[in-house]
Formats: structure tokens, sequence, C-alpha cells
């Protein structure tokens, strides 16, 4: 770590044994003057230039960017020099400030919006951030910014040590493993192939480096823009504080104000970025195995699940499509015709998904290599020698993504899938991988996007490049259709171009377990679009633990099975007719579900918000739910919680405050309080918070099997007015960028003797049905009289569980129901 307790860092230790070797081989050589942390001084000199603030202290130079009312960066220059300023997570900086002012104080200045304040300490140079309107201080430095000359590779160690508050407590860093509360860990980010990887097992895929802060009931982020090796260490060496710092690149930093995380996750994706909305298809099951080949197999998969009645929309085809592993080729012994193929699957309702690995086999006579060599696309090492190494096609180039030439000659490689139909793209081995050394070597040279870099600066940014060059590729070719692209490894901001799953994962409990919290760490990261390998990629798994992890996976976001080819094969009905009915029965439940799903994943592209929510979003200020990492809302109408032990027939559930139902039995719980549940292995505790109203579309096989007549309205009533929303749109095109969409919100209010149901629609699309069938739960009253836009309905009935029901015409403004 760096300046805790005066202990040296890594980098310091090795930089001193150093110097100690050459005083002893010229103990009488003084002008080797040792090389030390520096820290920043007492502050001398200040400018201001529009929204940024300039602090020196003689020699280093401080900028304070006000970016909005509620982020502020924080850049350090150790010699009064800044990098160029670029970055590939944050396409642009500054946004709406509503006004910002400094002011001199006779020990500090401070820089201030309406909602925080940054104090620069005039002595120590301590950044401080707080809360305007509690006066909270969120952030307090434990030492100023400091660095270490690299004088191996030029540039700087760069470090931030910041006070780490007896109850604060952390979460965030995208895919990490372990408990979801990161309190008294140090993680290290370098994108890396961890196969199999364990509990606490770092680093792992992706390099995410945005936490969240929390305590005194309140929330902050930080987000360490810096693609170099980079390292977080939150109370681990020292409990008083907590550090971040890289091997390279700037020290730059953004401060992102809450007070709620919610807040604070909301601003994080104004600066990163939001995913585009998928294509509804990509919402349903998927398919997936190393490898489904030859054609009769993939063809004999998809007949299983068409005549077994379990919903799914997509088949994928891992690397044995490829004629030996080379990318964008058909291996013609096992699929003789693939446009012929890919035709008769998307006749049937299945979408063909196939792998693209960055490795391009070195061999003149493959067209894609041959392209790439001749335009000069492939990484280079410092002495001009090409990037070589191993993967599955052998000796192979790899292109560098950091171009913007290489992008575009990338995304144009996909032409020949596309007009074959392929529907959907998974970017593989893209950390990068490289099979022996692990990665490329530190002196690979990449463009950068004309700011240049070694692969220090570039290895975590490549598999998010690449997947770009994929997305901006698709999205020219596809014509207005939405791309679907999977990435394994990536940055802050790969949500732009991509979904991501947690990698190749393990058939345990312990694994179902992990892959829970790590997607909803990287959901409350960004990341919204995001599953694991159902059933574990390696092992076995049994009837009971598949079966499970169907459950959990059917409230992921990205819902894919996934195994390796040397295990055995598992499908939803590998284990015999009982678990392969439950598994229909969830599969189904994903479907029915499929309208909520997806104006959930609206309100993440629109408004930011995260699409799996823990428990500690929603009750932020108690610190038993820092450390509840099972449960978790979808949304946030439907809370699920996962049965993640053997042998399980209950479990204890935690439900926020406010009142809930039991989706299952429509029993009717008070929140703040734990309740034991039954979670039979045919079951898994879900609850509905009161006042939600939750559409349904019909059981389909697939996504569109079928004109939908009308839509089911699950309303649940509650004695407070709650908010719901329901969106709507094409399902395919960018057509909603130009408002053809249609967002309803509809509010629920109840009491002893009525229930009033309202809807306000937004937008130009125009759905095909015309009613909805509406289902009212809890109503605490004989209902007597319905009243929809001041017309009497007479058609209703309200079966043996008070559930009342009656239809409506979808353009309803309001709706009242009467006891008398």
């Amino acid at each position: 770590m760096e300046a805790q307790n005066d202990k040296p860092s890594p980098a310091s230790e090795l930089i001193e044994k150093e110097q100690e070797i050459q005083h002893l081989n010229n103990p009488v050589d003084i002008s080797v003057k040792p090389i030390v942390k520096q820290y920043l001084g007492t502050v001398k000199k200040v400018k201001k230039e529009g929204n940024r603030f300039y602090f020196s202290d003689g020699d280093a130079r401080v900028e304070i960017r006000v970016v909005s009312d509620d982020i502020i960066r924080v850049r350090l220059a150790p010699h009064g020099v800044f990098l160029d300023d670029f970055s590939y997570a944050v396409p642009e900086v500054d946004q709406k400030v509503s006004v910002f002012k400094m002011h001199e104080h006779e020990d500090s200045y401070t820089v201030s919006t309406h909602a925080v304040t940054c104090k620069i300490d005039k002595s120590n140079f301590h950044i401080t951030f707080s809360d305007n309107i509690t006066g909270t201080v969120m952030v307090d430095e434990a030492n100023s910014m400091h660095w270490e000359e690299n004088t191996d590779f030029g540039g700087y160690y760069i470090f931030a040590t910041k006070k780490c508050h007896p109850e604060e407590n952390f979460f965030g860093l995208g895919d990490k493993s372990g408990n979801f509360n990161l309190r008294g860990r140090r993680f290290q980010n370098w994108n890396t192939d961890a196969y199999s990887f364990g509990w606490n097992q770092d680093p792992l895929y992706r390099t995410i480096p945005f936490y969240i802060g929390l305590h005194n009931k309140a929330a902050y982020g930080i987000f360490f823009d810096n693609t170099f090796k980079s390292y977080f260490d939150f109370g681990s060496e020292d409990v008083s504080k907590t550090s971040f710092w890289s091997d390279g690149g700037e020290l730059q930093y953004y401060y992102i104000h809450g007070p709620h995380m919610m807040d604070v996750v909301k601003r994080y994706a104004s600066l990163t970025g939001t995913h585009p909305m998928p294509p509804k298809w990509t919402l349903g099951y998927q398919q997936c195995r190393w490898s489904y080949y030859p054609e009769s197999k993939v063809k004999e998969i998809a007949r299983q699940f068409r005549e077994r009645k379990i919903p799914c929309d997509a088949i994928y085809l891992d690397i044995d499509y490829m004629d030996g592993y080379r990318c964008f080729t058909w291996n013609k012994k096992y699929f003789p015709d693939p446009r012929r193929m890919i035709k008769e699957l998307s006749d049937d309702g299945f979408k063909t998904v196939v792998m693209i690995d960055p490795g391009i086999k070195v061999d003149d006579d493959y067209w894609v290599f041959k392209e790439g060599k001749e335009k000069r696309f492939f990484c280079r090492r410092s002495d001009d020698y090409y990037m070589e190494g191993h993967v599955w096609p052998g000796r192979c180039q790899f292109p560098d993504f950091t171009n913007p030439k290489v992008r575009t000659w990338w995304g144009n490689l996909y032409k020949e899938l596309v007009d074959m139909g392929v529907a959907g793209f998974w970017n593989d081995m893209n950390e990068p991988a490289v099979f022996g050394s692990g990665t490329f070597p530190n002196d690979v040279r990449h463009n950068y996007d004309g700011f240049r870099g070694s692969h220090r600066k570039a290895h975590n940014v490549y598999g998010m490049q690449m997947v770009r060059s994929t997305y901006e590729g698709l999205k020219k070719l596809m014509r207005n259709k939405r791309p679907f692209t999977i990435t394994r490894a990536g940055y802050s901001g790969m949500q732009r171009y991509a979904s991501v799953w947690t990698g190749d994962n393990l058939a345990s409990w312990e694994h179902l377990k992990m892959g829970n919290i790590q997607c909803q760490r990287l959901s409350v990261s960004g990341v919204p679009f995001c599953g694991t390998d159902i059933g574990g990629f390696s092992g076995e798994p049994d009837g009971e633990l598949f079966t499970r992890w169907i459950q959990l996976g059917t409230f992921s976001p990205f819902m894919r099975a996934h195994s390796a080819g040397d295990t055995a094969e598992r499908e939803p009905w590998s284990f015999g007719d009982f678990f392969e009915n439950i598994n229909r029965k969830f599969i189904e439940l994903r479907y029915r579900l499929m309208p909520y799903l997806y104006s959930v994943f609206w309100e993440h592209h629109r408004y930011g918000f995260p699409i799996l929510r823990p428990l500690v979003m929603l009750e932020q200020e108690k610190i038993s739910n820092h450390f509840r990492q099972d449960e978790f809302c979808y949304g946030d109408k439907l809370l699920i919680c996962p049965v993640l032990e053997q042998g399980a027939v209950s479990r204890m559930v935690y439900l926020p405050k406010g009142t809930w139902y039991n989706y299952w039995t429509n029993e009717i719980l008070a929140g703040e309080s734990e309740h034991l549940i039954e979670a039979k292995i045919d079951s898994m505790p879900m609850f509905v918070r009161a006042g939600s109203v939750i559409p349904e579309y019909p059981v389909m096989q697939y996504v569109d099997e079928k004109a939908i007549t009308e839509v089911t309205l699950n309303i649940y009533n509650s004695d407070y007015e709650v908010n719901s929303f329901m969106y709507e749109d094409h399902g395919d095109t960018f057509a909603y960028e130009q408002d053809i969409y249609l967002e309803k919100k509809f509010t629920v209010k109840g009491d002893s003797s009525s229930i009033k149901i309202n809807q306000l629609t937004e937008g130009l699309y125009t759905p095909n049905y015309e009613f909805y069938a509406c289902n009212v739960f809890g109503i605490k009253f004989q209902v007597r009289k319905i009243v929809v836009d001041g017309r009497e309905i007479t058609d209703f009935y309200t079966d043996d569980n008070n559930c009342l029901h009656f239809k409506c015409n979808k353009i309803f403004s309001e709706i009242q129901i009467f006891s008398l």
C-alpha cells in the first residue's frame, strides 16, 4: 500500500533496495539522490479558469474542476504539467452547474456548489468534501496526494489516502468476488482471465475503479479514472485509512456527492453512460455450451426446447463453429450451410449468437490476418516486432483496438455474419488473455486514440475497446437494429457497448452465492446487463443446484446457461422431469414478467437507476443492511430472495420498510422486520411492494412469438400512494431515440372503502393491444362499484382469494373502486 503509518509501498521498497545496492557499489558517489515519496506542500498560488481552479505549491499543481452541482474532479500534476485530458470512460466531462464560487479563508480555500463544498487546506494541501445542507464531512484526506518517480517507465506512482470513519462501509468495484461490503479488503485492478476463480480471489476480469462510501447515513462516490494497474485499500492495512493508487498515469478522481446511494450511482452513470436499450429478445432465456456442434446437435437442442415447451430465445455457438478457431470463418464439416441453419433456427424463434476472440491466427492464407497485416493493424512491441502469443488458433497477432482505424476495420468484419442472420456476438478472451504468459508484455505499444501508450496504460481498456468496435460496427451493419454484444473484459463505461457475465465460474453452492453478489455489485457499479453462467461453467451441478441457479437467473438481467465441454450437458431438462417442470415454471415466469423487466431496463437507460438494487441501497441508514447481501430488488417493485443453501426448505427474509405481498400466496407482510418464509425446491421467496402495478404478458416460447391481445396488470393495493412505470416500444430498433416509445406512469392509493388507480402516458408509440386484464390484490372491503373514466363497468368478479378481476381500455386515465 502507500503512506500509512509511514510504511513504504512496494514500489518504494524496490527503489530503496536498488539505491542501497548502488550505494554499496559506489559508496562515495554523493550525487545519487534517493527517490522517495513526494507530498504536496503548502498552497502558494491560485488561478481560476472558468469552472477550473488551479492550486500550486510552487512546483506541483492541483486542478479542482466543477463538473456539476454534485460532481467535482480532482487532478494532480506532480511537476505542474498535466497529461492530455482524455478518457475512454467519460466522453464529456462538463455537465450543467447552477452556480459555483471560490472563497479564500484564513487557513483554506473553498470551492462550492449549492450541494457540496471542496476545501483545500493551505498548510498541508489536504482536500475535504462536505455536504452543504448537513455540514457533514464526507471525505477528508489522511495525507495529501503524493507520488514517486518511476525511473523504469517514466511518469509516477501516484497515491491518494483518505480517512476511514469507524462505521464507514464501502461498495462497488464491479465484479470483485467475496462479500458485498468491501470494508477491510484490498484490491488490484488488472483485467485477468481468472478461470474457476475462488471466493475473495483478485484480480478478476474487469476494472471498474469506482466505489461508494457510506457513513453517518450518507453516501458519496469516488471514481478513480486511471487505466493503469490500480489498487484500493478499504481499511485493510490501517483501519483508519482508505487509499487508492496506481502504477502510472495521472492521479485523477471524481468526487460524486449523494447523499443517497441511488444519487451516487445515477451521477456516476451521468459520467460514464448507461446501457442502450437492448433488443427485447436478449431478456429471454439463452442456452449456451462449449460447444454445440455439429449442426445436427444445434438443431436437436432447438427441437427439445420447442417440444418440451420451455421458452428460449437464443442458442450459442462457441469457438468450435470456426475453421481452426479462425474468427469470422465457419467449420464447413460441422456447419456446411450456416446461412440455411441460422434461417431455420430463426423460423423457429431462435436467435444465433457466436463467439469472436481477439487473437488472429498468423496465416498468410487467412484473409483476416492478411488484411490486418497489410494495414499494419496488429499490436507491436517497443522494438517494432509484432506482439505474438498463443491462444486457441495457435500463434496469433492481436489488433490494436485503441486505434480508431482498427476499430472501424474490425467492425466491418462482421458483415458476412450479419448478412447470414447472426443476431448476437460474444467477445471473449479480451483481457487480453494469452496462453502461458497470461497477457501482453508491458512494452506493447498502443495508439490510444492518438494519445499513445504502452500496454501498462491500455491493458484494462483493451477488452472495452474491442467490444466498442464490435458494437459500433454492428450498429452500422444492422441498419437501425439494436446490436447485442457481450464482453468478458472491460473498463468503466463499457456498459455503453455491451452486456457482461461473471466469467468462468464453478458448479458449486459457493459460486451460486458469489454470482448473486457479483451481479449486485456490477449493477451498482454502472454495469446493469449482467449475469452468471447458470449451473456453473466447470464442474457438475446436481438437479437441485441447477434449479436454484435457474431461479436466481430468472432475476438476473442477463439469463444464460453455459457449461464447459468436459462436463455433462445441462439443459433445463437434463436432471429429470421433476426438476424440468420447476425450471420451466421459472423460465415461463421470466417471460410473463417481460414487460416489467423491460421497463426496469428503460429506467436504467433513461434515468441511470441500477437494475439490481441491494438492500443497503433501499435502507442505507440501517447499519445491519450494510452486511445483508443475499436479497435484492429487481427494479424497485420486486424483492428477490434466492435460496443459496443446499437442502433448504425455508429461509429468513428481511423486508424493507413498507408493506409487501408474498408473490406466490398474496399474503401481506410488514416491512422493517424479518420473516421465516417457506422455500421448497419448487419455490423461491419473492415479494411485491404494496401499491405496485406489475404488468405481465402471456407465456411465449420466445419473445414476440405471437401478437399480444391484452396485457395483464397485477395491482397491489396500498394505503399510501405508490408510483409504477411501464415502458413499451418496437423492441429492436432505435426509434425510441426519436420518442417512438410509450412510458406509462401508474399511481395506486387505497383506503378502507375505495381504491384509486391513475395512468399518465408519454411518447409516440402505439401498442397493438386494446385492453388491460386487471387483477387487484389486497382489497379491504367488498367491491360494489368500479368506475373507469367516469363510466361504470359491471363485468367484474372477486375470486376465492379475494382478488378482483375486470377489464378496461388501455388508455384509461382513472379507475375508482368503491365499497358502496
